[in-house]
């Protein structure tokens, strides 16, 4: 059993403060926890079964890939598309204290079980800390101040306080917080558009754009060189969307699929929420364009 330890409180981070250096995965200082963690389930995404709990077969006893540089060509396309936002690490070395799950097989159920639970918590802090960062959220920076602390104390729990944290509840309470922040952050992007074209609702190609399109089924939809500045898009369907030249600056993508979109030469420099783990499902090339906090993906084409 894990000693009891006194969860750390964190100073609160500066307004401006954007330093998402720890909520980025660290495979080095994780002792491969998504490799045995996780489900797989034969698909597009991956050409085996796993269990949760089930070692995959290209795991090393270095904890590292087999077949790092040669995921997609051989099926695991997930793997590529997956992140942690730092969580595989954090549970390795802060929660687990660098215990490692093979030395101590009695702590591996409790460090798999931790790990689903820290991800969304730094999914969170993603947020969060994205939203501190936007000089336009300046009215509610104490409370994203009060929301990060808070978050921040709940991941440096002990193994079983992690394990048990109720997560769901809040992240309700965050999310009313991150609405705010978008509808902050957006306000400013949709009162530009209607100052440069008199609409603010037009796309480049001639074609009207809504704004407002939280939740909806674009599978496949053809927007290309659409205005989407400032538009709402809370967990929108865009598979396979096609999204070239698109202007997504200010844009909530929280949530967003983004499976196989389209984002050759699209802007989302400004984008609001974008992870990742977004950026990696969806298409792109060098003309893509990204903000400094996340990486062009490998597999992505040149222009």
């Amino acid at each position: 059993m894990t000693p009891e330890r006194e969860p750390v409180d964190l100073p609160l981070l500066d307004v401006q403060a954007d330093d998402r250096t720890a909520l980025r995965a660290d495979c080095a200082n994780c002792f491969g926890l998504c490799c045995v963690a996780l489900t797989f389930s034969r698909s597009a995404d991956f050409p085996v079964n796993k269990d949760a709990g089930t070692l995959c077969t290209n795991l090393r006893a270095d904890f590292r890939c087999g077949i790092h540089r040669d995921l997609r060509d051989q099926g695991y396309r997930g793997c590529t598309v997956y992140d942690c936002f730092g969580a595989g690490q954090h549970v390795s070395q802060v929660t687990f204290e660098g215990r490692d799950w093979r030395q101590d097989p009695a702590t591996a159920r409790q460090m798999f079980a931790a790990l689903p639970i820290m991800r969304q918590l730094h999914e969170l802090l993603w947020y969060v800390t994205d939203a501190l960062a936007r000089p336009q959220t300046r009215p509610i920076a104490a409370d994203l101040k009060r929301a990060r602390a808070a978050t921040e104390r709940l991941t440096r729990g002990t193994p079983e306080a992690v394990v048990e944290t109720d997560v769901a509840t809040h992240r309700n309470e965050v999310n009313q917080l991150l609405l705010r922040a978008s509808e902050l952050v957006r306000a400013e992007h949709l009162s530009q558009g209607r100052t440069s074209n008199g609409t603010g609702n037009r796309t480049r190609n001639g074609k009207g754009a809504k704004k407002n399109r939280r939740g909806a089924d674009l599978i496949g939809a053809r927007l290309t060189g659409a205005d989407l500045k400032g538009a709402d898009l809370r967990g929108a369907y865009l598979i396979g969307a096609d999204l070239r030249d698109a202007d997504l600056r200010g844009a909530d993508l929280i949530g967003v699929d983004f499976r196989d979109a389209d984002l050759r030469g699209a802007d989302l420099t400004d984008a609001l929420f974008l992870t990742q783990s977004q950026v990696n499902a969806a298409k792109g090339d060098d003309l893509t364009k990204l903000s400094s906090t996340l990486d062009r993906p490998a597999h992505w084409s040149a222009a």
